[in-house]
């Protein structure tokens, strides 16, 4: 009989430990609403950055905020050893090798070939997760975008070209001849101007295309090109990018308008542009990210699109160009979007 009453109180005991158990862990609201156990361990995040210009710095700091918003915060539950390579291939390679040996839980490409020596580096195993990639097929990273099909997902950085060509025909309308330059190494930056090259020409541009191998070349391939054209396409490229304001400068002294991917190169000295934005697109694989430390399967993980854009005008430039700029698009980025002045 007393056996019996021991194992009763056995049972009893066990079931209150486990009830309290359950009622006094932490919870955390999932991006659904939903009630999810919240992270306890320490997690450690590689961030690998190609190169320091204002569109991938925007995206860094996006993907921080991504994380934090998925409960993963630096200093309490997650460590973030974030690496810049400044466009040397081979530290890209000695980063990605660290964070492997380093047994990070996770790595983030910030750039079509951090994102390339990340996945090369992790060997099919450590999540990648992509920041802003332009073409992640094309890059080979991805199976597709629907399903990745391996240990990568994340966020597709593709500029709306279409609508950036339509600012060019509004504020450039007598504009025959197009330049569009970009660095040939850069994978994405190819594919965004050889994609632009085809709308222009089927739009009645005539193209002429430039290329730069480093942002040493800009002055010199700048020069020759803006003797030749009436206007200049400069596309989600780093390398251009990190040499926006060279090739600002060249082409305001030859009185030709640079019209620019992103609102960080009107920034840096482009006329207009409508773009998407850099730090959506890193706060979006943030949240990729937090969700994967969490559990979610990248192979099933679709590859995420930020599509919304917004206008930025540079109204200096248009006064050193002696340029008017649309009245309509001046009161879209005022409105909505961004001045620099």
């Amino acid at each position: 009989m007393m056996k019996k009453i021991y194992g009763v109180i056995v049972v009893i005991a066990a079931f209150l430990a486990f009830a309290f158990y359950q009622a006094s862990r932490p919870k955390t609201q999932s991006a659904s609403g939903q009630n999810q156990t919240a992270v306890k361990k320490q997690v450690k995040v590689g961030i690998l950055q190609l190169v320091t210009h204002p569109a991938l710095d925007q995206i860094h700091r996006g993907v921080v905020a991504g994380l934090k918003e998925e409960g993963f915060k630096s200093g309490k539950n997650l460590k973030i050893d974030y690496q810049n390579a400044q466009g040397d291939q081979s530290n890209l390679q000695t980063m990605s090798s660290k964070f492997n040996d380093e047994n990070d839980d996770l790595t983030v490409g910030i750039a079509t070939p951090a994102a390339q020596a990340l996945a090369k580096a992790a060997n099919g195993k450590t999540p990648v997760i992509l920041a802003g990639i332009t073409d992640p097929v094309g890059g080979r990273l991805v199976k597709s975008n629907q399903r990745p099909g391996g240990n990568i997902t994340g966020t597709s950085g593709e500029s709306p070209l279409s609508q950036q060509l339509n600012i060019i025909k509004q504020i450039v309308p007598s504009a025959k001849k197009l330049g569009i330059i970009y660095t040939t190494s850069d994978h994405g930056g190819t594919y965004n101007a050889k994609k632009m090259q085809r709308l222009a020409q089927k739009a009645g541009y005539q193209v002429k295309m430039y290329t730069i191998s480093s942002t040493n070349d800009m002055q010199t391939i700048a020069g020759q090109m803006v003797n030749s054209v009436q206007a200049v396409y400069a596309p989600q490229d780093n390398g251009v990018a990190s040499a926006m304001k060279t090739l600002a400068d060249v082409a305001n002294k030859a009185g030709v308008p640079v019209i620019p991917a992103a609102d960080t190169m009107v920034k840096d000295g482009g006329l207009a542009t409508l773009a998407v934005s850099q730090y959506q697109l890193g706060r979006q694989s943030g949240i990729m990210a937090g969700k994967v430390l969490k559990g979610k399967k990248t192979s099933n993980y679709p590859i995420a699109f930020v599509d919304k854009g917004f206008i930025s005008v540079n109204t200096g430039e248009a006064k050193t160009l002696g340029i008017k700029l649309p009245a309509s698009l001046l009161k879209q980025a005022k409105k909505n979007g961004e001045v620099f002045k």
